[in-house]
């Protein structure tokens, strides 16, 4: 069981998710929650005890020094925080780990009773993967829930993926199997630049986020880091003829199969997310 440092009670709180290893392609889903971490001033409450769950050979610890010039030891594991933004009218429960290596179930199990000790009610998990997209356009992120209103609220589709998963996957799958509201959203990260971290499809993931949670999200520097990220990968293509072929093919087949949706909703909920942005700051 995982103790907690004293907690107020939380209003209405909805849990982000996100967990380094093979379901965080550049470090963009668990990228986001550090961001969130980071904006809102999360306090950490509580962690899951690694011996059950890690192998060190694997994850290994680390040492290093702390502000106060003190030799620390930290162990890989997960952890769970909680803010209470300003601009929502709830709490958020931000869960930020590593892919465990063994016990997944009972490691779910547990995450989901400390969510339920601290009265969540709704788990967002956010994921990453390569895929053949071009760094140039947006980013796409995919979506699912467990519930038809969100389905219908959000536009998302039942995902038809059958295959190989990962702790969301089977994080995802524990809230079904104990009637906890779930959303997970996934980002489409360009493979030929995967190496961490990738801001843009972090923004794309903060901007679901927002739409999900009907709030602005704090972008700090994100924004100007996407920016110069796209500016840098651009630079590296220019040098490699061949790597700028592919990418002007990508961006072909990505454009031809945006066509029917180049305009209407999908611009209209950009913009609507900018007018938010603006009244908020």
């Amino acid at each position: 069981m995982i103790e907690f440092d004293d907690v107020q009670d939380l209003v209405h709180p909805v849990v982000i998710a996100a967990f380094e290893g093979w379901n965080d392609a550049a470090d963009a889903a668990s990228g986001l929650v550090d961001h969130l971490i980071e904006q809102w001033k999360a306090e950490v409450i509580g962690a899951i005890d690694p011996e059950e769950f890690y192998d060190f050979q694997v994850n290994r610890p680390v040492i290093g020094t702390d502000h106060h010039g003190h030799r620390r030891l930290t162990w890989p594991t997960t952890r769970i925080a909680v803010a209470r933004p300003a601009e929502l009218d709830r709490d958020v429960i931000l869960v930020r780990g590593i892919e465990p290596n063994m016990k997944w179930r009972q490691f779910c199990a547990e995450l989901l009773a400390a969510c339920d000790d601290l009265g969540a009610e709704l788990v967002v998990t956010l994921g990453a993967l390569l895929a053949d997209t071009p760094h140039t356009r947006p980013i796409p992120v995919t979506g699912t829930a467990s519930e038809p209103e969100l389905v219908d609220r959000l536009d998302l589709e039942q995902s038809t993926y059958e295959g190989p998963t990962g702790i969301v996957g089977v994080f995802n799958d524990a809230c079904i199997q104990l009637d906890i509201p779930a959303v997970s959203y996934w980002a489409a990260v360009p493979h030929y630049v995967a190496q961490p971290p990738c801001p843009k499809a972090t923004l794309a993931l903060l901007g679901h986020l927002e739409e999900l949670l009907q709030a602005p999200m704090p972008l700090g520097e994100l924004a100007e880091d996407a920016k110069a990220w796209e500016r840098g990968v651009d630079e590296l293509a220019a040098e490699d003829e061949d790597v700028a072929d592919y990418v002007r093919a990508l961006e072909e087949t990505r454009d031809t199969a945006d066509l029917p949706e180049a305009s209407g909703e999908a611009i209209a909920r950009e913009f609507e997310r900018y007018l938010k942005r603006r009244d908020t700051d």
